[in-house]
């Protein structure tokens, strides 16, 4: 995913353009322009290109990008003026690395038209929502499930390795203590090892479901709990859960799509009993997975169930392997817009329609609106070539053969 670049590496990479002569690419109409920092780039950024380019008008946003030593490098400046073969722009804020294509992003031509449809399932229930997605899909399991079976399996289970369990769901019983509160409003689990020590420091699952202490920290004080007191709030917190006899405790969020619809909670009151490890997390996070598709399977979510149509989101910038596109604030469209939810585009083309699924891998907002950088999934590769000669005016060489493969 794409990061912004520290200010001491942005500058080096300045001085590089400009020592070097690196190629900055940029693209317009269907044509690829190489521009080369003419000047040392101080408030503003002198650029030179290859060949005619046309009329920019001031305040016209050029996406540019280019390669230093094999890290693809991209961002966006602004036009102030501009007189024979050079333009005179702003010095950026921010450079951004680690992308996820290798390609330079451009205004999308005005005879593409760019429709989206939700792919899978969409609901619109009461539970607690969170900001993230969650895809509920067992391929392993069957179409007829015995819910109650399936519990009863579960808690069975449960009883290998906890003392006590509960499964609490929050259509019958909103979140009230902060344990439930916490869990309900991160969709993350809270995880206590030992009563007698700390919350974890660290979340070790790449896509993190840990509630760690810092994030606690961070919770207590949108409660009112001055920082000057979190230490103390903390060790309080883990002291009345062993003066309760708890020790070793989890609470486990069950998730279905962006919604929290209750927990898995699980606890250890015996001393001799080894306390909970990540291996049990683990166990009880695939119980939540299975219990929330089996309530899918059931029924259980059909009322909340909504029509997916296609929609037009303002596409702002598009590449040979995604796109941005933004979408206006107070639409309760919004809320299904999550990170890794997936959407089928279809773009429409002069004589050929192309039909992709993309996958939402950042968002963000600002006074307007909310943006959503999205990259395509498996296109076929026909319609990779088609798209990419579309876009850039030219067709795809053997210098593009990363991009063929998919790095991008």
């Amino acid at each position: 995913m794409a990061t912004p670049v520290g200010r001491i590496e942005k500058e080096f990479l300045f001085k590089a353009l400009y020592d070097e002569k690196l190629a900055i690419a940029y693209v317009k109409d269907r044509n690829e322009y190489t521009l080369t920092l003419e000047l040392p780039a101080g408030a503003e950024m002198t650029l030179r290109h290859n060949k005619p380019i046309g009329k920019l008008k001031p305040h016209t946003k050029l996406p540019l990008l280019f390669n230093y030593r094999g890290q693809v490098i991209d961002f966006n400046t602004e036009v102030i003026s501009q007189k024979e073969n050079l333009i005179i722009c702003k010095t950026p804020d921010t450079l951004y690395k680690n992308l996820d294509r290798n390609y330079l992003r451009v205004d999308t031509p005005s005879d593409l038209k760019i429709l989206f449809t939700f792919r899978g399932d969409r609901y619109n229930l009461t539970f607690p929502k969170v900001p993230e997605y969650e895809n509920i899909t067992v391929d392993s399991l069957g179409q007829n499930i015995n819910l109650s079976g399936l519990i009863k399996q579960i808690t069975s289970s449960l009883k290998n390795f906890a003392d006590g369990y509960k499964i609490v769901n929050f259509k019958d019983k909103k979140p009230e203590t902060i344990e439930e509160r916490i869990v309900s409003e991160t969709g993350k689990t809270l995880f206590i090892p030992s009563t007698a020590g700390f919350l974890p420091k660290t979340d070790p699952y790449p896509k993190k479901r840990i509630i760690t202490e810092d994030i606690f920290k961070r919770y207590l004080e949108t409660t009112g709990v001055g920082i000057s007191y979190l230490d103390e709030t903390c060790a309080r917190f883990l002291k009345n859960k062993m003066d309760d006899g708890f020790y070793s405790d989890a609470w486990v969020p069950i998730l279905f799509h962006e919604y929290v619809i209750g927990y898995i909670h699980i606890w250890i009151v015996k001393q001799n009993r080894l306390p909970f490890d990540f291996s049990v997390l683990d166990n009880v996070y695939q119980f939540s997975k299975v219990l929330a598709f089996s309530l899918k399977e059931n029924g259980y979510f059909e009322h909340g169930r909504m029509q997916n149509e296609a929609f037009e989101g303002k596409v702002l910038d598009i590449s040979a392997s995604g796109l941005l596109f933004a979408y206006p604030l107070g639409t309760s469209l919004l809320a299904t817009f999550l990170v890794d939810a997936e959407l089928t585009v279809t773009i429409e083309a002069p004589y050929r329609t192309i039909s992709v699924t993309a996958k939402i891998v950042r968002r963000f907002k600002d006074k307007s609106a909310c943006y959503f950088g999205c990259r395509f999934i498996n296109m076929a590769p026909e319609d990779i070539r088609f798209l990419f000669e579309h876009l850039y005016g030219r067709r795809i060489d053997a210098d593009d053969t990363a991009f063929l493969a998919g790095q991008v």
